[in-house]
């Protein structure tokens, strides 16, 4: 299978230039815009969505989808304002040339979730609404904390609104303690992209199948085309004046955000 791959720069660095650079020296032609520039996608103007849009084409790159926090508050926050920022987001979208829009089902009492079932469904409805004129696809990424954490929440979800699509993050469920086989049989058949991040039993996070969330079976089922990498790796800046039995001890831990970037995209391409 020939994949393209979409990665979350902003992990390799925090401005447009430095994102450009890291895609373009690993070889990832698509972008899930999250933080740019000290900017939360969520928050640039439309102006500021042309302007990086522009610089992307002139480097032979484009927006694969809008990395963005829609759906990540609580019970408690305001909604209305939350449902105003994301139809900005969808016409940022549309600027973009993202045909893709990531999305949560809000924080919940991880002891009492099925009680804010109800409100969690109106909030999913009232995007879902906001976003039937446009042609971007809504996709649920399961996080831990959120209502859709664990694989059957995440079914009811998408059994409701079967026009909203999954993003699969293995290295999520692995913290929820959740099998990523048993989550992946569940949720096939509504998967529209895939997260590349994988974790350990202790929930850190590690190069693609270094953990327990067993890439190299989710890669062999996966039937769709890109595949966006998540590294989440450690950084320690004083990693280089280690000594070499230091080093060992700290397997995945690197010297910059660069060379966790560069690591994470080579354990994704050994496991393609």
């Amino acid at each position: 299978m020939s994949y393209k791959l979409s990665a979350f720069a902003d992990e390799a660095d925090g401005k447009l230039d430095g994102q450009i650079k890291a895609m373009l020296d690993n070889g990832i032609e698509l972008l899930e815009i999250r933080g740019v520039d000290g900017q939360n996608i969520s928050e640039i103007t439309p102006e500021k969505a042309k302007e990086i849009r522009e610089r992307l084409e002139a480097n032979g790159l484009k927006v694969w989808s809008l990395g963005s926090p829609f759906g990540k508050t609580g019970m408690g926050d305001n909604f209305e304002e939350h449902l105003e920022a994301f139809k900005r987001g969808l016409h940022n979208a549309d600027i973009l040339g993202a045909r893709h829009i990531r999305m949560f089902s809000f924080y919940v009492p991880s002891d009492d979730a099925e009680r804010y079932k109800e409100t969690v469904f109106e909030r999913l409805g009232s995007f879902i609404e906001a976003s039937k004129n446009s042609d971007v696809i809504l996709c649920h990424e399961n996080e831990k904390g959120i209502y859709g954490d664990i694989a059957q929440r995440c079914l009811e979800i998408h059994k409701q609104f079967p026009q909203l699509k999954a993003v699969f993050d293995p290295a999520n469920f692995v913290q929820c303690g959740q099998d990523t086989i048993e989550a992946w049989e569940m949720l096939a058949p509504y998967v529209e992209y895939m997260h590349i991040k994988d974790a350990l039993a202790d929930g850190s996070v590690v190069p693609a199948g270094e953990g327990i969330g067993n890439l190299p079976y989710l890669l062999s089922n996966y039937k769709g085309s890109v595949l966006t990498l998540e590294p989440h790796l450690s950084v320690f800046e004083g990693f280089e004046k280690l000594e070499e039995s230091e080093k060992t001890k700290m397997k995945f831990c690197y010297p910059s955000s660069a060379e966790a970037f560069r690591t994470a995209t080579e354990a994704l391409r050994k496991l393609i």
